[in-house]
């Protein structure tokens, strides 16, 4: 991941947030059936969310904005940015929510901007991950290669075609944080003579490497993260690691660690951001983010469903709220549901 904000572009992320941030969802008013009274919102303004450039966010801005459009009677707009940028507007008050907070990868600045007071951090989406990952089919061939420390036996099978002498491991894309963890994980594992680390250009670059792969059945070992839509996509394994040991995972974040340990990537539970003041002036709507937690089966496959349809954010938002709605429902009161349910019942 990138210091400036965790999850990197993928293909079409910057056109995704264009058009997240162009969609128009019709008020709640003339939504609501006859059997459910109308809702008022607590503001009389639109409520503002930040829209952070990777899929995720964007279809949770998404079903976020559905729910308060069409079940509690607000109007909101979208502001499109980088994630720091962005926590400082939240703290500022130029807007009001953030889907998707990554405190780990901001760890820092969030620290900062909780001790400020200006901004809270509420409920528990689901919780993000990073891994090293091969396709189902490799480990179907290699039924042995289970472990990432496994990969010592299989350079052959993963063969860097600049370097057929050694394997290749498909890492983050240049410049990322993300590269100096694999890099450090790579000499723990004792596979730095082994394998080559090899850096795609770009998000994209490593998208499309993948991809292009996965579509041959050829072998690929590689870091990702979730939740993305290639993994909600693709048939993966994720590779085994140690478990997860603090002392060992703050060396790997250091370029200086000179005696890496191998561990598991640190578990990030992502939260919701909120402004503070929104937060006094609005408790319903805060109340339905902190209730807001997502089944990871459920985000990726919505995610996947996004990536193999070739859809919009706003349509994988309602493609979500119409699949789980034993999910969505657990978040709102029951009149709430009943409206935000007649108006998918119309589409």
């Amino acid at each position: 991941m990138r210091n400036l904000h965790p999850l990197a572009p993928v293909l079409g992320a910057i056109s995704l947030a264009a058009a997240l941030a162009s969609s128009i969802i019709a008020p709640a008013a003339n939504a609501a059936p006859a059997s459910a009274p109308s809702a008022t919102c607590e503001v009389d303004r639109p409520i503002r969310f930040s829209g952070l450039n990777w899929e995720s966010n964007l279809v949770l801005a998404g079903i976020e904005r559905y729910v308060l459009e069409h079940g509690y009677g607000c109007k909101t707009t979208v502001e499109i940015g980088e994630t720091l940028p962005m926590l400082a507007a939240l703290q500022r008050g130029d807007v009001d929510v953030t889907p998707e907070v990554w405190p780990g990868q901001i760890e820092g600045a969030w620290k900062k901007a909780l001790a400020s007071g200006k901004v809270l951090g509420v409920g528990h989406v689901y919780d993000a991950g990073e891994g090293w990952y091969v396709p189902r089919y490799t480990a179907e061939r290699h039924p042995d290669l289970k472990a990432a420390s496994d990969l010592a036996r299989f350079k052959d099978v993963f063969a860097d075609p600049e370097d057929p002498g050694r394997g290749r491991i498909y890492g983050c894309p240049a410049g990322w944080a993300c590269g100096t963890l694999n890099d450090n994980l790579l000499r723990a594992l004792k596979l730095d003579k082994d394998y080559a680390l090899f850096a795609p250009g770009s998000g994209a670059a490593q998208k499309a490497a993948i991809v292009s792969a996965y579509k041959r059945k050829r072998d690929i070992v590689f870091y990702y993260w979730t939740p993305t839509s290639l993994v909600g996509a693709l048939d993966l394994v994720k590779l085994q690691l140690p478990a997860f040991d603090q002392a060992a995972y703050t060396c790997m974040t250091d370029p200086k660690c000179s005696n890496p340990v191998a561990t598991e990537f640190k578990p990030n539970p992502v939260v919701t951001g909120v402004n503070a003041a929104f937060a006094k002036q609005a408790p319903k709507v805060t109340e339905f983010l902190t209730k807001l937690t997502v089944p990871d089966d459920a985000i990726n496959a919505t995610l996947g469903w996004l990536e193999t349809e070739g859809k919009e954010p706003e349509d994988a938002a309602r493609y979500f709220l119409k699949q789980y709605g034993p999910v969505w429902q657990q978040w709102v009161p029951a009149d709430v549901a009943e409206r935000v349910q007649a108006s998918l019942a119309r589409e």
